[in-house]
Protein backbone atom coordinates (compact mmCIF):
# COMPACT_ATOMS: atom_id res chain seq x y z
CA UNK A 1 0.00 0.00 0.00
CA UNK A 2 1.39 3.40 -0.88
CA UNK A 3 1.20 6.45 1.37
CA UNK A 4 -0.94 8.21 -1.24
CA UNK A 5 -3.68 5.61 -0.72
CA UNK A 6 -4.03 6.42 2.95
CA UNK A 7 -6.38 9.02 4.39
CA UNK A 8 -5.25 12.51 5.32
CA UNK A 9 -3.59 12.93 8.68
CA UNK A 10 -5.71 14.58 11.35
CA UNK A 11 -3.14 16.09 13.71
CA UNK A 12 -3.43 14.83 17.26
CA UNK A 13 -5.49 11.77 16.30
CA UNK A 14 -3.94 10.05 13.30
CA UNK A 15 -0.29 9.58 12.39
CA UNK A 16 1.22 8.15 9.23
CA UNK A 17 4.10 5.67 9.34
CA UNK A 18 6.29 4.67 6.41
CA UNK A 19 8.47 1.58 6.76
CA UNK A 20 11.80 1.30 4.97
CA UNK A 21 13.10 -0.42 2.94
CA UNK A 22 9.78 -2.02 1.90
CA UNK A 23 7.84 1.28 1.59
CA UNK A 24 4.86 -0.14 3.51
CA UNK A 25 2.62 2.62 4.85
CA UNK A 26 -0.05 2.60 7.53
CA UNK A 27 -1.81 4.91 9.94
CA UNK A 28 -2.00 4.83 13.71
CA UNK A 29 -4.96 6.29 15.55
CA UNK A 30 -5.54 7.73 19.01
CA UNK A 31 -2.00 7.11 20.28
CA UNK A 32 -2.01 3.37 19.57
CA UNK A 33 1.50 2.00 19.29
CA UNK A 34 3.34 1.69 16.00
CA UNK A 35 3.10 -2.10 16.28
CA UNK A 36 -0.65 -2.02 16.94
CA UNK A 37 -1.21 0.18 13.91
CA UNK A 38 0.91 -2.06 11.72
CA UNK A 39 -0.94 -5.22 12.79
CA UNK A 40 -4.31 -3.57 12.23
CA UNK A 41 -3.17 -2.69 8.70
CA UNK A 42 -1.81 -6.24 8.16
CA UNK A 43 1.78 -5.05 7.81
CA UNK A 44 3.83 -8.06 9.07
CA UNK A 45 6.48 -6.28 11.11
CA UNK A 46 8.88 -8.38 13.12
CA UNK A 47 7.92 -8.69 16.80
CA UNK A 48 7.95 -11.14 19.66
CA UNK A 49 6.22 -10.64 23.01
CA UNK A 50 4.50 -7.35 22.06
CA UNK A 51 4.82 -6.41 25.72
CA UNK A 52 8.17 -4.64 25.88
CA UNK A 53 10.30 -7.50 27.15
CA UNK A 54 12.06 -9.20 24.24
CA UNK A 55 13.28 -6.33 22.06
CA UNK A 56 12.44 -8.10 18.79
CA UNK A 57 10.31 -5.19 17.58
CA UNK A 58 13.16 -2.68 17.58
CA UNK A 59 13.02 -0.18 14.74
CA UNK A 60 15.18 2.74 13.72
CA UNK A 61 13.51 6.14 13.57
CA UNK A 62 14.65 7.83 10.35
CA UNK A 63 12.51 10.94 10.66
CA UNK A 64 9.55 12.28 12.57
CA UNK A 65 8.49 12.33 16.20
CA UNK A 66 7.57 9.37 18.40
CA UNK A 67 6.22 9.24 21.95
CA UNK A 68 6.89 6.53 24.52
CA UNK A 69 3.41 5.46 25.59
CA UNK A 70 4.14 2.24 27.47
CA UNK A 71 6.73 1.11 29.95
CA UNK A 72 9.04 -1.67 28.75
CA UNK A 73 11.41 -3.97 30.59
CA UNK A 74 13.77 -4.26 27.66
CA UNK A 75 16.86 -2.12 28.25
CA UNK A 76 18.14 -0.29 25.18
CA UNK A 77 21.90 -0.09 24.88
CA UNK A 78 23.69 3.20 24.45
CA UNK A 79 24.29 2.18 20.82
CA UNK A 80 20.55 1.65 20.37
CA UNK A 81 19.81 5.12 21.71
CA UNK A 82 22.52 6.68 19.57
CA UNK A 83 21.14 4.96 16.45
CA UNK A 84 17.56 6.03 17.14
CA UNK A 85 16.29 2.52 17.91
CA UNK A 86 12.91 2.26 19.66
CA UNK A 87 10.47 -0.52 20.53
CA UNK A 88 7.44 -0.38 18.24
CA UNK A 89 5.26 -2.04 20.90
CA UNK A 90 5.86 0.79 23.36
CA UNK A 91 5.97 3.93 21.21
CA UNK A 92 3.40 5.82 19.18
CA UNK A 93 3.94 7.99 16.13
CA UNK A 94 3.20 11.69 15.86
CA UNK A 95 2.35 13.17 12.47
CA UNK A 96 4.56 11.84 9.67
CA UNK A 97 7.10 9.23 10.78
CA UNK A 98 9.57 7.14 8.78
CA UNK A 99 11.13 4.06 10.38
CA UNK A 100 13.48 1.31 9.27
CA UNK A 101 12.20 -2.11 10.34
CA UNK A 102 12.04 -5.74 9.31
CA UNK A 103 8.89 -6.86 7.46
CA UNK A 104 8.23 -10.55 6.81
CA UNK A 105 8.21 -11.27 3.09
CA UNK A 106 7.27 -14.95 3.31
CA UNK A 107 6.42 -17.84 5.59
CA UNK A 108 10.09 -18.71 6.07
CA UNK A 109 10.53 -15.40 7.91
CA UNK A 110 7.88 -16.19 10.54
CA UNK A 111 9.26 -18.29 13.43
CA UNK A 112 7.51 -21.45 14.62
CA UNK A 113 5.86 -20.66 17.93
CA UNK A 114 4.47 -22.67 20.85
CA UNK A 115 1.63 -20.88 22.63
CA UNK A 116 -0.84 -21.90 25.32
CA UNK A 117 -4.12 -20.22 24.40
CA UNK A 118 -7.46 -20.33 26.19
CA UNK A 119 -10.90 -21.03 24.78
CA UNK A 120 -12.94 -17.86 24.44
CA UNK A 121 -15.96 -19.59 22.91
CA UNK A 122 -17.15 -22.63 20.98
CA UNK A 123 -20.06 -22.09 18.61
CA UNK A 124 -21.74 -25.13 17.07
CA UNK A 125 -22.74 -23.94 13.61
CA UNK A 126 -24.45 -27.13 12.47
CA UNK A 127 -24.14 -30.89 12.96
CA UNK A 128 -20.75 -30.94 11.20
CA UNK A 129 -19.09 -27.59 11.92
CA UNK A 130 -17.97 -25.66 14.98
CA UNK A 131 -16.33 -22.25 15.32
CA UNK A 132 -13.49 -22.31 17.84
CA UNK A 133 -12.36 -18.93 19.20
CA UNK A 134 -9.02 -18.99 21.04
CA UNK A 135 -7.39 -16.10 22.87
CA UNK A 136 -3.63 -15.91 23.12
CA UNK A 137 -1.82 -14.26 26.05
CA UNK A 138 -1.35 -10.53 25.53
CA UNK A 139 2.39 -10.94 25.93
CA UNK A 140 2.70 -14.04 23.73
CA UNK A 141 0.53 -13.62 20.65
CA UNK A 142 0.60 -15.80 17.55
CA UNK A 143 2.49 -14.15 14.74
CA UNK A 144 1.29 -15.51 11.38
CA UNK A 145 0.51 -14.59 7.79
CA UNK A 146 -2.98 -14.78 6.31
CA UNK A 147 -3.72 -18.24 4.91
CA UNK A 148 -1.40 -20.15 7.24
CA UNK A 149 -2.27 -23.07 9.53
CA UNK A 150 -1.44 -24.26 13.03
CA UNK A 151 -1.45 -27.51 14.99
CA UNK A 152 -3.92 -27.49 17.88
CA UNK A 153 -3.76 -29.93 20.79
CA UNK A 154 -6.61 -30.41 23.26
CA UNK A 155 -6.66 -32.43 26.47
CA UNK A 156 -2.88 -32.91 26.01
CA UNK A 157 -3.69 -35.76 23.65
CA UNK A 158 -5.78 -34.98 20.57
CA UNK A 159 -4.26 -32.88 17.78
CA UNK A 160 -5.27 -31.52 14.40
CA UNK A 161 -3.76 -29.22 11.80
CA UNK A 162 -6.27 -26.48 11.04
CA UNK A 163 -6.25 -23.39 8.87
CA UNK A 164 -6.37 -20.12 10.79
CA UNK A 165 -9.72 -18.56 9.91
CA UNK A 166 -8.96 -15.02 11.04
CA UNK A 167 -6.86 -12.03 10.06
CA UNK A 168 -3.29 -11.45 11.29
CA UNK A 169 -4.49 -7.95 12.15
CA UNK A 170 -5.86 -9.44 15.42
CA UNK A 171 -3.21 -11.83 16.72
CA UNK A 172 -4.86 -11.94 20.17
CA UNK A 173 -8.07 -13.58 18.94
CA UNK A 174 -7.57 -16.61 16.69
CA UNK A 175 -10.43 -18.43 14.95
CA UNK A 176 -10.59 -22.00 13.63
CA UNK A 177 -13.32 -23.95 11.84
CA UNK A 178 -13.56 -27.51 13.16
CA UNK A 179 -15.29 -30.19 11.14
CA UNK A 180 -16.71 -33.29 12.83
CA UNK A 181 -15.84 -36.43 10.90
CA UNK A 182 -15.79 -40.14 11.72
CA UNK A 183 -12.97 -41.22 14.06
CA UNK A 184 -11.80 -37.61 14.50
CA UNK A 185 -10.91 -37.57 18.20
CA UNK A 186 -9.88 -33.91 18.13
CA UNK A 187 -13.22 -32.78 16.67
CA UNK A 188 -15.14 -35.08 19.01
CA UNK A 189 -13.45 -33.45 21.99
CA UNK A 190 -14.16 -29.95 20.67
CA UNK A 191 -17.84 -30.72 20.03
CA UNK A 192 -18.57 -32.64 23.22
CA UNK A 193 -16.04 -31.86 25.97
CA UNK A 194 -14.04 -28.67 25.39
CA UNK A 195 -15.04 -25.85 27.73
CA UNK A 196 -14.54 -22.09 27.85
CA UNK A 197 -11.22 -21.05 29.46
CA UNK A 198 -9.71 -24.49 28.84
CA UNK A 199 -6.15 -24.43 27.54
CA UNK A 200 -5.44 -25.34 23.92
CA UNK A 201 -1.83 -25.64 22.77
CA UNK A 202 -0.98 -23.93 19.48
CA UNK A 203 2.08 -24.76 17.38
CA UNK A 204 2.56 -22.66 14.29
CA UNK A 205 2.27 -21.05 11.91
CA UNK A 206 2.73 -23.41 8.98
CA UNK A 207 2.03 -23.33 5.25
CA UNK A 208 2.57 -21.22 2.16
CA UNK A 209 -0.99 -20.41 1.07
CA UNK A 210 -0.30 -16.67 1.11
CA UNK A 211 -1.73 -13.51 -0.37
CA UNK A 212 0.27 -11.90 -3.19
CA UNK A 213 0.34 -8.25 -2.15
CA UNK A 214 2.57 -7.12 -5.02
CA UNK A 215 -0.11 -7.53 -7.70
CA UNK A 216 -3.13 -5.36 -8.48
CA UNK A 217 -5.33 -7.76 -10.40
CA UNK A 218 -8.97 -8.49 -9.44
CA UNK A 219 -9.25 -11.26 -6.85
CA UNK A 220 -11.31 -14.44 -7.28
CA UNK A 221 -11.57 -16.73 -4.27
CA UNK A 222 -12.96 -20.27 -4.56
CA UNK A 223 -13.73 -22.02 -1.27
CA UNK A 224 -14.85 -25.64 -1.45
CA UNK A 225 -16.61 -26.76 1.76
CA UNK A 226 -14.25 -26.10 4.71
CA UNK A 227 -11.80 -24.38 2.39
CA UNK A 228 -13.59 -21.22 3.51
CA UNK A 229 -11.36 -21.07 6.63
CA UNK A 230 -8.07 -20.07 4.94
CA UNK A 231 -9.97 -18.11 2.27
CA UNK A 232 -11.63 -16.07 5.02
CA UNK A 233 -8.21 -15.20 6.45
CA UNK A 234 -6.92 -14.11 3.03
CA UNK A 235 -10.00 -12.02 2.30
CA UNK A 236 -9.87 -10.24 5.65
CA UNK A 237 -6.20 -9.51 5.03
CA UNK A 238 -6.97 -8.21 1.53
CA UNK A 239 -9.74 -5.99 2.88
CA UNK A 240 -7.46 -4.57 5.58
CA UNK A 241 -5.08 -3.36 2.86
CA UNK A 242 -7.85 -1.11 1.46
CA UNK A 243 -6.50 -1.27 -2.08
CA UNK A 244 -9.90 -0.95 -3.77
CA UNK A 245 -9.25 -4.07 -5.86
CA UNK A 246 -12.52 -5.97 -6.61
CA UNK A 247 -12.95 -9.16 -4.59
CA UNK A 248 -15.13 -12.05 -5.73
CA UNK A 249 -15.93 -15.00 -3.45
CA UNK A 250 -17.47 -18.23 -4.69
CA UNK A 251 -18.23 -20.65 -1.85
CA UNK A 252 -19.05 -24.00 -3.43
CA UNK A 253 -20.50 -26.46 -0.95
CA UNK A 254 -21.34 -30.11 -1.30
CA UNK A 255 -24.66 -29.36 0.43
CA UNK A 256 -26.38 -26.26 1.79
CA UNK A 257 -24.97 -27.08 5.25
CA UNK A 258 -21.46 -27.08 3.78
CA UNK A 259 -21.79 -23.30 3.38
CA UNK A 260 -21.79 -22.97 7.15
CA UNK A 261 -21.13 -19.22 7.65
CA UNK A 262 -22.92 -17.52 4.75
CA UNK A 263 -23.85 -14.44 6.79
CA UNK A 264 -20.18 -13.50 7.18
CA UNK A 265 -19.70 -13.21 3.43
CA UNK A 266 -23.11 -11.59 2.94
CA UNK A 267 -22.18 -8.92 5.49
CA UNK A 268 -18.98 -8.20 3.53
CA UNK A 269 -20.98 -7.87 0.31
CA UNK A 270 -23.54 -5.57 1.96
CA UNK A 271 -20.95 -3.33 3.57
CA UNK A 272 -18.23 -3.09 0.95
CA UNK A 273 -18.25 -1.69 -2.56
CA UNK A 274 -16.41 -4.02 -4.92
CA UNK A 275 -17.06 -7.20 -2.91
CA UNK A 276 -19.15 -9.90 -4.56
CA UNK A 277 -20.34 -13.15 -2.97
CA UNK A 278 -22.04 -16.12 -4.59
CA UNK A 279 -22.80 -19.28 -2.61
CA UNK A 280 -23.19 -22.34 -4.86
CA UNK A 281 -24.46 -25.80 -3.86
CA UNK A 282 -22.83 -28.54 -5.93
CA UNK A 283 -25.13 -31.40 -4.85
CA UNK A 284 -22.09 -33.68 -5.06
CA UNK A 285 -19.41 -34.48 -2.49
CA UNK A 286 -16.67 -32.11 -3.60
CA UNK A 287 -14.18 -34.03 -1.47
CA UNK A 288 -14.87 -37.39 -3.10
CA UNK A 289 -16.73 -36.92 -6.37
CA UNK A 290 -16.64 -39.75 -8.89
CA UNK A 291 -15.47 -39.55 -12.50
CA UNK A 292 -19.14 -39.56 -13.51
CA UNK A 293 -19.68 -36.40 -11.47
CA UNK A 294 -16.74 -34.49 -12.94
CA UNK A 295 -18.96 -32.98 -15.62
CA UNK A 296 -21.25 -31.52 -12.93
CA UNK A 297 -18.22 -30.08 -11.14
CA UNK A 298 -16.88 -28.56 -14.36
CA UNK A 299 -20.32 -27.12 -15.14
CA UNK A 300 -20.27 -25.14 -11.91
CA UNK A 301 -16.90 -23.58 -12.71
CA UNK A 302 -17.93 -23.02 -16.33
CA UNK A 303 -20.99 -21.09 -15.15
CA UNK A 304 -18.73 -18.80 -13.13
CA UNK A 305 -16.43 -18.26 -16.09
CA UNK A 306 -19.33 -17.50 -18.42
CA UNK A 307 -20.68 -14.92 -16.00
CA UNK A 308 -17.21 -13.45 -15.29
CA UNK A 309 -14.96 -13.93 -18.35
CA UNK A 310 -12.69 -11.22 -16.93
CA UNK A 311 -11.65 -13.82 -14.34
CA UNK A 312 -8.98 -14.91 -16.83
CA UNK A 313 -7.13 -11.65 -16.11
CA UNK A 314 -7.42 -11.95 -12.34
CA UNK A 315 -5.74 -13.85 -9.52
CA UNK A 316 -7.45 -17.11 -8.50
CA UNK A 317 -7.19 -18.51 -4.95
CA UNK A 318 -8.48 -22.03 -4.34
CA UNK A 319 -8.90 -23.89 -1.04
CA UNK A 320 -10.69 -27.09 -0.06
CA UNK A 321 -10.38 -30.86 -0.40
CA UNK A 322 -7.61 -32.22 -2.62
CA UNK A 323 -9.91 -33.55 -5.33
CA UNK A 324 -11.73 -30.25 -5.74
CA UNK A 325 -8.50 -28.24 -5.77
CA UNK A 326 -6.80 -30.45 -8.35
CA UNK A 327 -9.81 -30.41 -10.66
CA UNK A 328 -10.27 -26.64 -10.28
CA UNK A 329 -6.59 -25.99 -11.01
CA UNK A 330 -6.80 -28.03 -14.22
CA UNK A 331 -10.01 -26.26 -15.23
CA UNK A 332 -8.60 -22.75 -14.81
CA UNK A 333 -5.28 -23.59 -16.44
CA UNK A 334 -7.07 -25.03 -19.48
CA UNK A 335 -9.36 -21.99 -19.55
CA UNK A 336 -6.32 -19.73 -19.90
CA UNK A 337 -5.50 -18.47 -16.40
CA UNK A 338 -1.67 -18.28 -16.15
CA UNK A 339 -0.21 -20.72 -13.63
CA UNK A 340 1.46 -17.84 -11.79
CA UNK A 341 -1.99 -16.34 -11.16
CA UNK A 342 -3.34 -19.45 -9.40
CA UNK A 343 -2.69 -19.99 -5.69
CA UNK A 344 -4.10 -23.14 -4.10
CA UNK A 345 -4.08 -24.88 -0.75
CA UNK A 346 -5.09 -28.39 0.19
CA UNK A 347 -6.96 -28.69 3.44
CA UNK A 348 -5.46 -31.53 5.46
CA UNK A 349 -7.82 -31.72 8.42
Amino acid sequence: MSCQELSSVNAGQVARVTVLPTAHCFETVNAETILEGALRASVPLNYGCSGGSCGLCKAKVISGEINKTRFHDYVRTEADKRDGMVLMCSNSAVGEVVIEASVAGGSDEIPLQQISATVKSITILNSEMALLHLRTPRTNRLRFLAGQSATLTVNQAHSAILSIASCPCDDHNILFHVRSTANNLFADYVFNQLKNNEVVEIEGPKGDFLFQESVNRPLYFFAFDTGFAPIKSLIEHAMSLETGIPIHLYWIGSTEESIYLPNVARAWADALDGFYFEPMVAHIDVANFSSEQESAFDAILQSVLQAKPELLQGDVYIAGPAGAINKAEIFFLEAGVPAAHIVSYERID
